[in-house]
């Protein structure tokens, strides 16, 4: 991640700034004040992030500036006033399952670009990182955490449900039995259990998490890029193949790396 010129800002507004070093992307929540606390604007901008990548970029970083990751949604949103220029969700509530239906699939797009094949993804996270922030560290392929993380799905708590992507990956991660007792009784996870169970990747002291970062994209860059794509393509489809289909990807993905190393390909 060391460069002789500055990281060039491509983004920078409502609470989401993305910069670009080289084959490195850094995607910061920049709103410590509000504990990176998030909101349709802050998602719409996390979305214009994704498509703004330049196609050089290999690894994205998600962090959050302050003390806390992202405590999660900005409770405005459940006032009668909501967000100025936004409707409320008490508004949202009123209008038909279709067009409910319509805004949440547009938040979800802030989730879902993280687990591209192109680029791998890593949540840098401290402090706090609850509900909409718990799930938007699940987005991203691989999670670096400081020793005072603290995770809690919060939804089910206020009588919701987690609806940003992250039921599937916190399954994929600690399977259903855990995933359901995180959910429904909304406790936190620290960083000894969250290591222990699989949902992170590694944990450090606050002050290494930086470091632990620039070093976990440095070994992911080490990689041939077009190899690095192709394994993350095979695991992220080994779950929904069976035994026998996932033999056949992988033969079907050596041949093309293969053919490609010798210079072969079409």
């Amino acid at each position: 991640m060391t460069s002789l010129d500055p990281a060039l800002v491509v983004l920078d507004k409502d609470g989401v700034r993305l910069t670009v070093e080289d084959a490195v992307a850094t995607v910061t929540l920049t709103n410590p004040a509000k504990r990176n606390a998030q909101s349709p604007a802050l998602w719409r901008a996390l979305t214009e992030a994704g498509r703004a990548l330049p196609g050089s970029v290999r690894v994205v970083v998600l962090r959050g500036e302050g003390k806390s990751f992202s405590a999660g949604l900005d409770r405005q949103a459940f006032t009668p006033e909501g967000f100025d220029g936004e409707p409320s969700f008490l508004d949202l509530a009123r209008g038909s399952d279709e067009e409910l239906d319509a805004v949440i699939a547009e938040y979800q797009e802030a989730f879902t670009w993280w687990r591209r094949n192109d680029i791998v993804s890593i949540a840098a996270v401290q402090g706090h990182a609850i509900g909409a922030g718990f799930q938007l560290a699940l987005a991203c392929d691989l999670r670096v955490v400081a020793q005072d993380v603290q995770f809690a799905m919060r939804e089910t708590s206020l009588g919701l449900v987690p609806d940003l992507t992250g039921t599937h990956p916190l399954v994929a991660a600690v399977g259903y039995a855990r995933a359901l007792e995180i959910c429904a009784t909304g406790r936190f996870v620290h960083a000894d259990e969250a290591e222990r169970v699989g949902l992170v990747n590694l944990v450090v002291p606050v002050e290494e998490l930086d470091a632990a970062v620039r070093d976990l994209a440095a070994a992911l860059l080490a990689a041939p890029r077009d190899a690095v794509v192709e394994t993350k393509a095979l695991l992220r489809g080994a779950a929904g193949r069976p035994y026998e289909e996932q033999r056949v990807a992988e033969r079907a993905g050596q041949a093309r790396r293969l053919r490609d190393l010798a210079g072969l390909a079409d």
